[in-house]
């Protein structure tokens, strides 16, 4: 049974919000209350026993981890523009072979034209319409978590295979075409890699950047490794490689976060 670290991940950050959020709770119970600065509107939904909403609480998670999407849907007759923001603590991209961060970047905000089967209601023309739908990044997190999609259903084997595709994930990443702001830069400072040639079985080790140093962990056994070992594990130029060990999950920091 493999398990995956993405998934792992995702229940870390749900699971550490709840806690939080309890421990702020009972904190109100004892007589405490947070500061309005605590709160936002950005968060997950939280509702309280009786069905009343209540503001969720911004926990160290939220602000360090999510960030804000917005789903743009046009409608191509009447030219109307429906937005929907959602928040989210990383972004999982589809992979191809030998390709870039910054390309799969561009292809998840490409646009994508709804039409036959997959027409949009649009509000204002009170009817099925073809439309024009992407998604953008509307703020950026402080901390930007790229899952790349390595494990893939195929039809025809009846099972999900591992694709090893080579992508380069640079040490120095820009992000263009977001709504806040057009030049968000970040740095590559952590990377999962998954280690072994399909989805079910395999290991995981990680490389993080520490005082300027990169460091190699492997269950109890920590090195440290040369900056350029990191472009090892971009994945393979070919389909049947030796080489097994493949980046999976990467975390960037803001270097604007760093200059404030």
């Amino acid at each position: 049974m493999h398990q995956d670290a993405h998934e792992f991940l995702n229940f870390l950050l749900n699971e550490l919000v709840d806690i939080l959020e309890k421990e702020d709770q009972a904190a109100k119970k004892e007589g405490g209350t947070s500061s309005p600065s605590e709160k936002t509107v950005n968060g997950p939904k939280n509702h309280q026993a009786n069905g009343v909403q209540k503001e969720p609480l911004v926990t160290w998670v939220h602000k360090n981890f999510q960030g804000i999407l917005t789903n743009e849907t046009r409608c191509l007759r009447c030219e109307t523009v429906t937005a929907r923001d959602e928040a989210f603590f990383d972004l999982s991209l589809d992979i191809e072979q030998n390709s870039s961060i910054t390309s799969c970047l561009k292809n998840f905000s490409s646009t994508e034209t709804l039409n036959a089967e997959d027409k949009f209601f649009c509000d204002k023309c009170c009817s099925l319409q073809e439309a024009q739908k992407r998604m953008k990044i509307k703020k950026p997190p402080h901390i930007l978590v790229i899952h790349l999609k390595r494990f893939k259903y195929i039809e025809q084997l009846g099972r999900y295979k591992k694709l090893s595709y080579r992508v380069v994930f640079p040490l120095e990443l820009k992000l263009s075409n977001t709504v806040e702001d057009a030049d968000s830069e970040y740095s590559l400072f952590a990377v999962v890699v998954h280690v072994g040639s399909g989805p079910n079985h395999g290991h995981y080790v990680s490389l993080v950047k520490s005082h300027n140093h990169w460091l190699f962990f492997d269950d109890e056994n920590v090195e440290m490794i040369d900056e350029s070992a990191v472009q090892t594990f971009f994945g393979s130029a070919q389909e049947y490689s030796s080489n097994t060990d493949h980046g999976y999950i990467l975390f960037y920091e803001s270097l604007c976060a760093n200059k404030s």
